[in-house]
């Protein structure tokens, strides 16, 4: 790296700031915790390494300060003063020339085995350097700089030095944080409602099983999350990435509910298909008819019940239909020439106490299921949080 070069980091520590606060802004020794570490690689070299007469690396002959206080003497110094006080390590590598100079001009071509030994050792010693001794770019609190990271910082740095204004390595973190940790809530959200919509084609099911896939699908969500999930220290996007399954599950509660409630309509429909038919005939209209009637009402809610005693809405639907019934029997109970008055009044009594118990079992079940998806929300919440 040139002596010009250097100058950069120098005149860089003038136009940054590490904290969004005045305090500490321009305590310069504060860059060497963000500064990676410092590699110098000087190629074709040939130069004899003496100081005094002994040897001596290339990158302590470099750092000697010269010394005086002139001017020259001074922007000699500056670049060596850069490589100690902003870098937290320091190592330099000397390639000696790669090959005999007739074979300089086609490098790229050359077989391995033509190459110098002694360069093929610094570049084994360089590469090793780089991927296994080299750290992983870290920011404040320990968090790993990715290459999507490291490019949206890259990003922000030149967007604000654009606008005339000055990074703070500070801000660009909290800001880093918040791009990631949106994205993060959007793929595990993904996740979920990408299996979701898997299960809704299956629908209606029981309660139990859309709870259960729910559980798993947040599970996978939530680590999903965890993956790309950045510096999100008080739980705020976790948090948001909660509220937004769980508002989908109501949702696919919903969906499923709404299947089931049409597979039991539709159930419905065929099982009375044919008493229907005898109520439009006047069947049912002469004396005994009630009883009939009854039987025949009784025959249908059997079937549906061993048909639907698994969906969520059966009991719900079944107390509809037999409301929407109880107007055919009363008109039916009353012109039954069969049965006294005192009869009547007691199968009417009958009638809306049966009425009244599947009423009770409607909600009864409707706060069962109530139940059992807070939870199963709960149980979501409390494996999110042990991740």
């Amino acid at each position: 790296m040139p002596e010009q070069t250097l100058r950069y980091v120098s005149e860089l520590t003038e136009c940054i700031k590490i904290k969004s606060s005045e305090e500490e802004a321009d305590d310069s020794s504060q860059f060497v915790k963000f500064f990676p570490k410092f590699i110098w690689a000087v190629r074709d070299f040939t130069l004899e390494l003496k100081i005094d007469g002994k040897d001596a690396t290339v990158l302590l002959k470099v750092i000697i300060y010269g010394g005086g206080t002139s001017k020259r003497v001074m922007e000699y110094n500056l670049p060596r003063e850069c490589i100690q006080k902003f870098f937290p390590s320091t190592t330099c590598f000397t390639f000696p020339f790669p090959t005999i100079p007739e074979n300089v001009s086609r490098l790229e071509s050359l077989d391995p085995a033509v190459l110098d030994f002694k360069f093929l050792e610094v570049t084994n010693c360089f590469c090793k350097n780089v991927f296994q001794d080299s750290q992983v770019k870290m920011l404040k609190d320990g968090y790993k700089v990715t290459g999507r990271v490291l490019g949206n910082l890259a990003n922000m740095y030149v967007d604000t030095i654009s606008s005339g204004a000055v990074p703070c390595l500070e801000n660009a973190v909290i800001a880093m944080a918040m791009i990631e940790n949106e994205a993060a809530v959007k793929e595990g959200l993904e996740v979920y409602k990408s299996g979701m919509e898997k299960l809704k084609t299956s629908f209606p099911l029981e309660l139990k099983d859309v709870s259960t896939e729910h559980q798993h699908l947040s599970s996978m969500a939530t680590q999903t999350f965890m993956k790309r999930s950045f510096r999100d220290t008080d739980g705020k996007y976790l948090k948001s990435l909660e509220e937004n399954i769980n508002n989908l599950f109501d949702g696919y509660i919903s969906h499923n509910e709404q299947a089931s409630k049409r597979s039991c309509e539709n159930l419905l429909s065929s099982l009375s298909a044919t008493t229907t038919e005898k109520l439009k005939q006047g069947f049912y209209a002469k004396p005994g008819g009630y009883d009939l009637f009854c039987k025949d009402l009784e025959d249908i809610v059997e079937k549906y019940k061993s048909q639907t005693n698994k969906e969520v809405k059966a009991e719900e639907v079944l107390k509809k239909f037999l409301k929407q019934k109880s107007v055919d029997s009363k008109a039916i109970l009353q012109a039954d020439k069969k049965l006294t008055e005192k009869e009547k009044i007691i199968k009417e009594e009958q009638e809306k106490a049966a009425l009244l118990n599947q009423e009770i079992k409607a909600k009864e079940e409707e706060q069962r299921q109530l139940v059992e998806k807070m939870e199963a929300e709960r149980r979501s919440n409390e494996e999110r949080m042990r991740l």
